[in-house]
């Protein structure tokens, strides 16, 4: 039985939406997720550490044209999510985009876009427990703590956090959040103080003679730009988590649009705002990839433990990481499990309505991570964090192609559209598309990491061919079972 015939039935029974959603999946969560989390959720995923530290390296590599990269990455970001904002608006389910996968691209749909979204959440999840550790090794106090003992506590810290209830992760994350904006904005007072009384920093007078007198705009030519792109996006994973986050507030149809929409404001003011202040008080020759942007110029121009405070931030950074991907994982995984396409313990929920049972499967692979830890301390960040770029750019090509399946049937009118659109469709969907593949085609250009990440598809794509035919018949079953409980 198709699950097209399911959707079909699923339409035709509207009105009994109350009693049973259109996502078996959504059944059994609570509500507790108020505005003020969704926001804050919002601005958690717009901001980690892909901006307090990331962004070092990329301008030193990239120079004061990392902000162009910034802005252009951040309107397909804000396409992907607003595209997904509309999904939401249409039907609100914590399965997020693997829900409406399954409606408009079937079965095999959904069953890609969870896995491919697995992989990324359980692969960055090593990489935040390993940055935890790398970033507590920076006082004194930890160094003597090998780096797979202070990995396994974070994990353990933030794993009881995501069951004791949705409600206590979206404080955990709204406080997070505050410290990653009061972070920002304490910075960009600094920098525009010193950029107003032309203060020096490191012995330099801050200003456009900072772009200018070290190579413009484009200090090493556009290639730089162009191979930064597939990292500039990494940054902006996590956006998605609106989506899901909504299938537990109580009114997504006013949270969600205010979430969305300022998303775009956000980008421009803390990422490009902030890159173009560095740019402004420092050449883009003196950041690295080994220190934060922001302890760079703070210890240039001698403020008192600027190392700890920013060290702080980028360790809260990584923890409202890890905190999301659980999170996100563990409502994902249960809507697959209820349509037969993931291990059945993940579709569990405790008393307090947490999806515990894939929470629990996405920390097994996070304790891999432990593994790699203590084999490779030294390499595990960078193995693990190319292969989740794999899965943040097939997660949010499906988004787009959920979206265009959802306008064409809505223009046959077999789906109302809410007033929440993203615009100019098909084209945005499409350019969006061919920008994401884009980016991943760029990986080849690196031929020490990307290279050998992309390589790494023909075997991801075996192993799903192979998931795929372990589990079609359960699959198949769970519809037919569906669908008898909806004609009856």
């Amino acid at each position: 039985m198709s699950k097209d015939a399911v959707n079909t039935a699923a339409a035709a029974s509207r009105s009994d939406a109350a009693q049973v959603p259109a996502d078996a999946g959504d059944a059994g969560y609570s509500k507790d997720l108020k505005a003020r989390h969704v926001n804050m959720i919002a601005i958690g995923g717009a901001i980690g550490t892909g901006l307090f530290l990331g962004a070092g390296g990329r301008l030193h590599n990239a120079g004061p044209a990392l902000a162009i990269a910034y802005l252009v990455c951040g309107v397909f970001a804000f396409f992907v999510v607003k595209a997904l904002g509309e999904l939401v608006l249409y039907r609100p389910s914590s399965g997020s985009f693997v829900s409406y996968a399954r409606e408009f691209l079937g079965e095999k749909g959904a069953y890609v876009a969870g896995w491919m979204y697995f992989l990324n959440w359980s692969t960055t999840g090593i990489a935040d427990i390993t940055a935890i550790a790398l970033y507590t090794h920076y006082w004194s106090l930890f160094t003597d703590i090998p780096q797979w003992v202070l990995a396994l506590a974070a994990l353990a810290v933030v794993l009881a956090v995501n069951l004791i209830s949705v409600k206590i992760f979206g404080e955990m994350e709204f406080w997070f959040s505050i410290i990653k904006v009061a972070t920002l904005v304490g910075f960009m007072f600094i920098g525009i103080f010193l950029l107003a009384t032309q203060h020096k920093v490191g012995g330099q007078t801050p200003g456009m003679s900072v772009i200018t007198e070290n190579g413009g705009v484009f200090p090493h030519g556009m290639m730089p730009v162009v191979l930064v792109m597939q990292g500039v996006i990494f940054a902006y994973a996590a956006l998605e988590l609106v989506g899901v986050a909504a299938g537990e507030t109580a009114e997504p149809e006013k949270v969600v649009p205010r979430a969305v929409n300022s998303i775009m404001w956000r980008v421009g003011l803390f990422y490009v705002g902030s890159v173009v202040l560095l740019a402004l008080l420092l050449p883009g020759s003196v950041y690295s990839a080994d220190q934060s942007p922001f302890v760079t110029v703070l210890s240039k121009i001698g403020i008192p433990a600027a190392g700890d405070v920013m060290n702080l931030v980028v360790l809260t950074a990584a923890m409202s990481s890890l905190n999301s991907g659980l999170y996100s994982t563990g409502r994902i995984l249960r809507s697959m499990a209820m349509a037969g396409s993931a291990p059945k313990f993940t579709a569990r929920m405790n008393r307090s309505q947490v999806p515990y049972g894939g929470i629990l499967l996405t920390c097994a692979v996070c304790v891999l991570g432990v593994g790699l830890n203590y084999l490779v301390p030294a390499q595990a960040f960078e193995i693990v964090l190319n292969v989740a770029s794999l899965g943040i750019i097939s997660t949010w090509v499906i988004i787009m192609i959920c979206h265009l399946v959802f306008v064409r049937r809505a223009k046959a009118g077999l789906v109302d559209r809410p007033s929440f659109r993203l615009p100019g469709s098909p084209v945005t969907e499409i350019t969006t598309i061919v920008f994401l593949l884009a980016c991943l085609g760029m990986m080849w250009n690196d031929p020490e990491v990307g290279r050998r990440t992309l390589l790494l598809v023909p075997l991801i794509a075996a192993m799903l061919v192979a998931g795929w035919f372990a589990v079609r018949r359960r699959v198949s079953a769970t519809a037919d079972q569906e669908l008898s409980q909806l004609t009856k």
